[in-house]
């Protein structure tokens, strides 16, 4: 659910101190990176212009004082947030880095410098670092919610489910709010919970202000969670809200391109993604845009789209594999990247790559059963099968691949039943259009 789902979950929790952005901070020694001015729609309205005005106030503190590193600290959270807004991680999230580790090298102990760290090695999927700073956190202040919240998010990614919910529910008694309603839904949706998950979001909506990016990215994860159960009137309802509030905001658009695909409207849908892609700067925009065009039948489009998204994703990816690089590690995206380019084999790499690094999470799991169910190897996707299913999550494409899998090793029973699972979940799904399993899943109609 963009960058992947799991990143823009785990950047809920940016927002704790400031939501402005980032402007150049004249430093003899260190120059820090200016302020990018924002496309389209995200440079119209009050919030752009207060958040220039909030940033030239940051401006003004170090250029009197180089060593406030309250303010250093909070143009590095501007650069977090300005991260999320547009979709330009690689720009900003090493300029917060930057001016983060200039905290830390003074204050090693500074307790939000590190929950700020944390929140940066999560966005670029150093999942292990961000545990071991938001443990450190933990440590130096054991009844922050907002630290919690860390724990959970990292636990999450690394497939520590239990110490994901431990964490949840201590954010919930210590500070019930916008990100920790947020995270129980997400928890109960991967543990089979839908209409629990549902509740949550709703509660986390109420909790927000209404066009805040925050509030209005949990609207779209709403009308996200109504667009997997079937039900395109609420989702669709969710999206149009969220534009309302905040107009022009890519991802509502791009729920609105998700429901025009399933309504078999690929021309408008393919429309409103393009829409999307000139706000944000988010890979799932093109991936999407891959299958809408081999829908639609434009085999040439498709292609080059497929490409396009391989390069923006190794543009954007870390250039060594030590967790204090900087850099995104995308391995598991470029797994699937590779999938719809047809070159099995950098999606295998890609995919142990990433399976290398956190072997439990059940993403990373559903990743290499389908990456081995792509190149035939049907026994081994079954073997990885099993530990993507072992939360009991009723997300409908994970049921479907379940299903194909277990078809293909002779399991025929326990395939249709998947099968089946996934259409009464949403009828709507629609499969890969590379897949050879469609054939197999109508057959079974």
């Amino acid at each position: 659910m963009s960058l992947p789902r799991r990143i823009l979950y785990a950047l809920l929790l940016v927002g704790f101190a400031v939501s402005v952005a980032a402007v150049l901070l004249a430093r003899k020694e260190a120059p820090v990176p200016q302020l990018k001015e924002r496309r389209g729609a995200l440079a119209v309205g009050g919030e752009w212009l207060n958040t220039k005005q909030a940033v030239a106030g940051l401006q003004g503190k170090l250029r009197r004082n180089p060593d406030d590193y309250e303010a250093r600290l909070q143009l590095a959270q501007a650069y977090v947030q300005e991260s999320r807004v547009t979709g330009d991680h690689t720009y900003y999230d090493a300029a917060a880095l930057k001016l983060v580790d200039e905290v830390l090298l003074k204050r090693p102990d500074d307790f939000e410098a590190l929950c700020t760290k944390a929140v940066i090695s999560l966005s670029q999927h150093h999942f292990g670092q961000g545990l071991m700073l938001a443990e450190r956190a933990a440590e130096l202040n054991p009844y922050n919610g907002f630290v919690q919240g860390l724990l959970c998010d990292a636990h999450v990614e690394l497939g520590h489910y239990p110490q994901a919910i431990k964490a949840a529910d201590r954010m919930n008694e210590l500070r019930p709010d916008l990100r920790a309603y947020s995270r129980v839904s997400y928890l109960r949706e991967i543990h089979g919970d839908v209409d629990g998950a549902k509740q949550a979001m709703d509660l986390a909506v109420r909790a927000g202000v209404a066009g805040l990016e925050q509030t209005e990215w949990c609207r779209v994860m709403l009308g996200r969670l109504y667009e997997n159960s079937g039900d395109l009137a609420r989702a669709t309802d969710a999206y149009k809200q969220s534009l309302q509030v905040r107009p022009g905001y890519a991802y509502a658009q791009a729920g609105l391109a998700r429901v025009a695909q399933a309504q078999g409207d690929y021309n408008t849908a393919i429309r409103l993604l393009k829409q999307a892609r000139a706000q944000v700067r988010d890979f799932a925009f093109d991936d999407e845009l891959t299958d809408l065009y081999r829908l639609n039948n434009q085999p040439t489009q498709a292609n080059a789209s497929a490409q396009k998204v391989i390069k923006q994703l190794q543009a954007h990816a870390n250039t060594n594999d030590q967790e204090d690089g900087q850099g995104h590690y995308t391995d598991r995206e470029l797994a699937y990247a590779y999938l719809k380019a047809g070159d099995l084999d950098q999606a295998l790499q890609h995919a142990k790559t990433e399976y290398e690094r956190r072997p439990a999470n059940i993403d990373v799991c559903e990743t290499m059963a389908w990456v081995h169910f792509k190149r035939g190897d049907y026994a081994e996707a079954r073997k990885y099968l099993t530990q993507a299913l072992r939360t009991h999550s009723r997300n409908p494409q994970l049921l479907y691949r379940a299903g194909c899998i277990a078809l293909r090793n002779g399991e025929v029973a326990q395939g249709e039943s998947w099968l089946r699972q996934a259409r009464e979940q949403n009828p709507n799904f629609k499969p890969d259009p590379t897949d050879p399993a469609p054939a197999v899943l109508v057959a079974r109609r």
